[in-house]
This record gives C-alpha cells, sequence and structure tokens, in this order.
C-alpha cells in the first residue's frame, strides 16, 4: 500500500517553538523530526513499501516521486524551503494526480497530511472550500473523496487546545469525513517539543505502520514470515452479529492446488509475504523482491546460507505452477502464490478469500478437499487429461433453468393464453397443458402471487363450462381437477401450496 506524504510548507510551518527554554526551532523542524523518524521506521519494517513525497503551500510540488530509498527522502526533508499560504484543496488535487498516474484508480493509498492545522486565508483555504461544496459545478468538485481507496493521516503540528481554540479542528475532522472516515487525526500532547512530535508518530506507527509478523505452518515445517500491507479486520455483512475477523499469526497451509484449478478467484486483499530470516539475502533471495537499489546476490553467494522453508515454498510453487491454501481463522482461507514483478524478480504473495467455508463454489467446502492420494482413482486422470473441477452442485442453480420472470404484464398474458390453448386442446395436449401450469404455479408461489392462482383457477372453470358438446369427456375432468388444485394452493396452505410439488394429470376412464 504506497504511502504520500503530503508537508506543509506555508509561512506558518515556520513559527517559533521554544524547546528547553533556551533553543528556537521552527514547526516544520518538528514535523521533520517526525517525519524522519517514520522513514527510518519504515526503512526497516518497511522495504518493500513506496512512498512519496510532496510539498504544498498555495501551489503544490512532488519533491520525491515513489521510491523505496528512504535517504533519497530523508535528504529532501533536510533541504525545504518556506512559501506562502496554505491551500489544502490545491495540494490534494495534487495527491489525486500523483497517485492516479502511478497506481491508477485501483490501488489503496495512505495519504499523510502535516500541518500545523492552519487552514488558510480568504479564497483556496480550507475553510472557504469546505463552505462552498454545495455550490460547485461538475468541473470544480472537490477532490475528496479520492477515486482510489484511501486512508487519510492528518499529522498536526499543535495540540488539541491549540486547534479547538479556532474552528480548526471541526474543519479537519470534515476533511476526514469527506475522505471517507478511514484515518485519523493526530495531535500532539503536551507542551510542542521533540518528546511530543516523537509520541505522536509513535501512535501514527502502531496504528498504521506496524509490521504484521506470523508463523508459516506445513506439516512439520514453519517459517517466521512477515506480511505487507498488515491485514486488516474484515466484517461479514451476513452474520446477525457482525464482529471483526482478524487474521491470526499462525498460517496453516492445508493443502496445494494448481493454478487452472484455481482460475482468478474473487480476493478481498492482496499481500506480500516475506521469510523473516537469519540472513538478509535469504531474506531478499526467498521471495526475489529485492530493493531497487542493492543488487541480488547470487546463487555462490547464497552457498552455505541458512535453510528457510518459506524459499523453499516459493521456489516450489513457482516451478510447479501451483498455489498454497492457507488458513486465515475459523472458516476463512487464503491462497500462497508465486507473482512476477519483471523477468528478474519475483514475490511470494498472499490473496484473503471471502470468510466462509465455500469462497469458491467451483471447488465445493474447502474442508471437503484431499490429497489425490487418498481418491479411488487419480481424479486428474492418468495423462492429466481431466479435472475434478468445478464441482457440480447437487441442485441444480436457478440461473442454469429457465426462469419465469414477469416485468411486464404482456409477458404474464402471454403465459395464461399459453395455458387456455392448452387448455382447449384437452387431452391431446395433457401433457403440454400440465406442464405449462405447473410453471406458472411456481412462479406465483415464488413471487407470492396468490391471486394469479385464484385468477387462472376462475379462467379454467370458465373453459370448462365452455366445452362443446362434442368435446372429449376427459378434458371436463381435468379441467375442473387442476382449478380445484389452483385454488387449495392459492389458500397459501404448506400441505397444497409446496413449492416443488408438481400438479399431476388426473387419472380417469378415459386416460391411456
Amino acid at each position: 500500500m504506497p504511502t504520500v506524504v503530503l508537508m506543509d510548507v506555508s509561512l506558518s510551518m515556520t513559527r517559533p517553538v521554544s524547546l528547553d527554554g533556551s533553543e528556537e526551532f521552527q514547526r516544520k523542524n518538528l514535523a521533520v523530526h517526525g517525519l524522519n523518524m517514520l522513514f527510518e521506521h519504515m526503512a526497516s519494517n518497511y522495504r518493500l513499501e513506496f512512498t512519496a513525497l510532496m510539498a504544498f503551500s498555495s501551489l503544490w510540488e512532488l519533491l520525491v516521486p515513489f521510491t523505496r530509498d528512504y535517504n533519497a527522502l530523508q535528504e529532501a526533508l533536510s533541504s525545504l524551503e518556506d512559501y506562502d499560504k496554505t491551500c489544502v484543496e490545491s495540494a490534494l488535487n495534487g495527491v489525486s494526480n500523483v497517485v492516479q498516474q502511478e497506481w491508477g484508480s485501483a490501488c489503496p493509498c495512505q495519504v499523510m497530511l502535516v500541518t500545523d492545522g492552519s487552514l488558510g486565508i480568504g479564497k483556496g483555504s480550507l475553510r472557504h472550500s469546505l463552505q462552498t461544496l454545495k455550490q460547485r459545478g461538475d468541473d470544480k468538485k472537490f477532490p475528496l473523496p479520492f477515486p482510489f481507496p484511501t486512508k487519510l493521516y492528518i499529522m498536526c503540528i499543535a495540540n488539541a487546545e491549540e486547534l479547538q481554540m479556532t474552528d480548526a479542528m471541526d474543519n479537519l475532522e470534515e476533511l476526514l469525513r469527506l475522505s471517507g472516515g478511514d484515518g485519523q487525526i493526530f495531535t500532539m500532547e503536551g507542551p510542542l517539543c521533540m518528546k511530543s512530535v516523537q509520541a505522536m508518530f509513535g501512535r501514527l506507527i502502531d496504528y498504521a505502520y506496524s509490521p504484521f509478523h506470523a508463523v508459516l505452518h506445513c506439516g512439520n515445517l514453519s517459517s517466521d514470515v512477515q506480511v505487507f500491507p498488515r491485514p486488516e479486520p474484515i466484517v461479514v455483512d451476513e452474520e446477525v452479529e457482525p464482529m471483526p475477523r482478524t487474521v491470526n499469526t499462525d498460517l496453516e497451509i492445508v493443502g496445494f492446488i494448481e493454478i487452472a484449478d484455481i482460475s482468478s478467484p474473487p480476493v478481498i486483499s492482496r499481500h506480500l509475504v516475506l521469510p523473516i530470516a537469519v540472513n538478509k539475502e535469504v531474506d531478499e533471495v526467498g521471495t526475489g523482491a529485492t530493493d531497487e537499489l542493492e543488487e541480488e546476490p547470487s546463487a555462490s553467494q547464497m552457498a552455505g546460507k541458512s535453510p528457510n522453508f518459506c524459499v523453499l515454498l516459493h521456489g516450489s510453487l513457482k516451478v510447479e505452477g501451483m498455489v498454497a491454501l492457507v488458513q486465515l481463522g475459523p472458516e476463512w482461507y487464503g491462497m500462497l502464490y508465486s507473482q512476477a514483478d519483471s523477468k528478474k524478480k519475483s514475490n511470494l504473495m498472499m490473496s484473503l478469500f471471502e470468510p466462509g467455508s465455500e469462497p469458491l463454489p467451483w471447488l465445493g467446502k474447502i474442508s471437503h478437499l484431499g490429497p489425490i492420494s487418498e481418491a479411488a482413482e487419480n481424479p486428474y486422470g492418468e495423462d492429466d487429461s481431466k479435472s475434478p473441477f468445478p464441482v457440480q452442485p447437487q441442485v441444480k442453480r436457478s440461473y442454469a433453468q429457465n426462469v419465469t420472470v414477469w416485468i411486464k404484464a404482456s409477458g404474464l398474458q402471454t403465459d395464461v393464453q399459453k395455458i387456455l390453448r392448452n387448455a382447449r386442446k384437452l387431452p391431446d395436449k395433457t401433457q403440454t397443458f400440465y406442464k405449462e401450469l405447473n410453471r406458472l404455479r411456481k412462479a406465483a408461489l415464488a413471487f407470492g402471487f396468490w391471486e394469479l392462482l385464484k385468477g387462472v383457477a376462475d379462467l379454467l372453470e370458465r373453459e370448462c363450462t365452455l366445452l362443446p358438446d362434442s368435446a372429449h369427456p376427459d378434458a371436463a375432468f381435468q379441467l375442473s381437477h387442476a382449478a380445484q388444485q389452483l385454488k387449495l394452493a392459492s389458500t397459501g396452505d404448506s400441505q397444497y401450496a409446496a413449492f416443488d410439488h408438481n400438479i399431476a394429470p388426473m387419472h380417469t376412464e378415459f386416460s391411456s
């Protein structure tokens, strides 16, 4: 999940702050100190994440494009210049342009706004932007919410009391709400000093940038791994009392399956899995994802290094063209697979499925899958000419049948007229008559359209009275029988209105 750091370099950030009663610093110096602390943490724990640095006042500037080189980010911080007034709206437009140009609109991104809480003055200020939200045309829309999934973190180089003396806090909260509400506002606690800014950025690190450590198990083999970005808790809406589900720190591989059988499944999120190894070289080769500033170690350099199960797993999946099904928690699964970034680099990735025992319908229940060795015969055939997937459901899916849908009155009228035409040709069309009658009956029961059943029963009784003297005697019996069954179904009584029940032709002395 890439990060954009949006640094306020307006004149208000140059306001002096007295430290320890002797040396004076600017608020900008405190912000730079906090960001340096964050970048050092990310360099140690989030080396494979991309980060960009932007500066803004009335205009915005991309100082460092998306990179993994945290030294370049820190060098850019040390050479910041001071500019004029604050214009947050212009800066947010810049963020939208930079992220979409680099990642498109599907990649989630974290945006970190570092400011002193000053809203700016006059036109272009945050206060003015929020007040004019409803008076804008389509060509001048406010940039929030961004067209891509976003988490907005507002880092205020000010304490809450200072922000609440004006309407700054209210406007920042409105800004967070417009972004989608996924994020947080951080303020400094106590006096403005180095210790307070360290504590504030420490809270941000704990909240958004704490690494996710887990143990990957496969039988008797295991490996300590780190997952990027940290998996977010998932809330299942279908549950009566939804509770957030979190990924376990013990990840259990339950089996392996061919890529062709897993196809392209729907997933909640994708994550990079890195082995935590004693030797740095093993870590890098294990995923093939090396820092862009360092050379990938050769095979000779790897000789004699500590073995790592995660490295073995990644290489095996890559060579065999398979994925590993991994259990993330109770009735929650995902998959591990090799993904190539380029011809030379590939990563071990983990995708999270929707919670549930049957996240991929064509595989059936994950708990019902088993090794090939336990099958009576190889389900893939002797020459891999067949596949046991997709698993055929016991009940035929509704979308595989001719479903009756009445969108317009003419469709319903056509179905009723079809029944009446067959009724007038009884007993020659007995089977077709009852087939159409049962189709209409099931649709009416599914929609709760009891009046239709009663109305068609009346029409059949009327047809019975209009039968000519030359009509076959069996026609009157069948029409009366069908009309009676429809009337019973129209009462809603479960004995007669069962959906799976079909009205059978009446057996008479005239029936063959």
